[in-house]
């Protein structure tokens, strides 16, 4: 019989909050899954790999007692994509070797990591933001001065890093950005990885934090970081590399933007709620600026940016914003229009230009026989 595992650090309370994370939001669908799971998790993990593989891809639902009331589950998707890229991420994670989630920003890396984590050990907060100021205590582990230089270094002076609380626990640490810090930084996970503790030559006797089962860390980075500042040949070998790719196909970004844009405009009481043709409009826009070429073969200038699918649904968050506040309420290709010039362009301003040729030779011709392509090319060009 598998032991019970160490209680993970409490969530956040609900109420107030601006973004639960998901351990929080998608509780009923944890607990519904764990109620339901008939296979034997690993050592320290809340579910079994298939159980963890059925909460991220969704698409049943499951009768559970949730609240003490019999109650029917959906399990709603988390990641849109290939289910093999989530499935070696898995099995990954229940072997030695960490996992390094690699790809174009805003294709949905930290929101995989973050549920991969919730589902695995139950908390998706033991988390590093790597940047160039994080440090190598940020880490291993720091100390509360003023209680050293009172008493010395202790146990209880110690100030344990996420790390050493995913040690501890045998949980999973969430590294995020990791080809952002510097390599002497980066370099203090080989240790972690490869030894599975990590030494405090402060403590009497040398004492070692060693890593419980279950314990490993999910890495992000994105590839166009990549050479910033590069891994080192040593903690290369010491990661699997998982590519999370753009979204194939239109059909699935349609649903992406859907799912995701409701559940922030619930978050944020929006009545106003862009249309299914309204959302098509915008992930067709996205993905023909993207790959610099429309469906029917036309060639165009590529902007800089990467115009991911989480700035699509940035946009439509926006849109529905401006709708409610400054329009008649309802989300129209003309809101989609007036808050994507802020998304296109950015730092270089010849991305401008990539907006203006889409809108000239795309939209205006789309506009003379379909209305809604008119009105985001009216609101387009008055923005350009």
């Amino acid at each position: 019989m598998a032991k019970k595992p160490v209680p993970a650090p409490p969530p956040p309370a609900t109420g107030d909050v601006l973004r639960e994370p998901a351990e929080v939001r998608y509780a009923d669908q944890l607990e519904a899954l764990r109620q339901t799971d008939t296979e034997t998790p690993p050592e320290n993990w809340r579910l079994s790999p298939r159980a963890v593989l059925a909460y991220v891809t969704g698409g049943k639902t499951i009768q559970a007692k949730i609240a003490g009331k019999a109650v029917d589950v959906p399990i709603t998707r988390k990641f849109f994509g290939d289910d093999g890229v989530v499935e070696r991420a898995i099995v990954t994670l229940a072997s030695e070797r960490a996992l390094l989630l690699v790809g174009e920003p805003g294709t949905g890396k930290s929101w995989l990591s973050e549920h991969l984590a919730a589902a695995v050990s139950g908390t998706s907060l033991l988390t590093i933001q790597g940047t160039a100021g994080t440090t190598e205590e940020h880490i291993k582990y720091s100390w509360n001065i003023a209680r050293v230089i009172a008493e010395g270094p202790t146990a209880q002076t110690l100030i344990p890093s996420p790390t050493m609380v995913a040690m501890r626990a045998g949980g999973l640490l969430r590294f995020e950005e990791l080809t952002r810090c510097v390599p002497d930084v980066q370099d203090a996970l080989v240790s972690v990885l490869s030894d599975k503790a990590i030494a405090v030559p402060e403590l009497p006797g040398d004492t070692m934090v060693f890593a419980r089962p279950g314990f490993n860390v999910i890495a992000t980075a994105n590839t166009r970081d990549q050479g910033v500042n590069e891994l080192s040949a040593a903690l290369k070998r010491r990661f699997n590399y998982v590519y999370i790719p753009i979204v194939g196909d239109q059909k699935t970004e349609v649903k992406i933007v859907q799912q995701r844009s409701a559940e922030l405009l619930a978050r944020y009481n929006l009545p106003a709620k862009p249309s299914p043709p309204v959302i098509e409009l915008l992930a067709t826009v996205f993905r023909e600026i993207r790959d610099g070429k429309t469906a029917d073969g036309v060639s165009l200038k590529k902007p800089g940016t990467t115009l991911s699918t989480a700035e699509a649904i940035g946009v439509a968050l926006d849109a529905a914003l401006h709708a409610r506040f400054f329009g008649g309420g309802e989300v129209g290709p003309a809101d989609i229009a007036r808050n994507m010039v802020g998304v296109v362009v950015k730092e270089d301003q010849e991305d401008r230009a990539a907006l203006k040729e889409y809108a000239a030779v795309v939209a205006r011709k789309r506009g003379a026989k379909d209305k809604a392509w008119k009105e985001f090319h009216d609101a387009l060009v008055e923005q350009l």
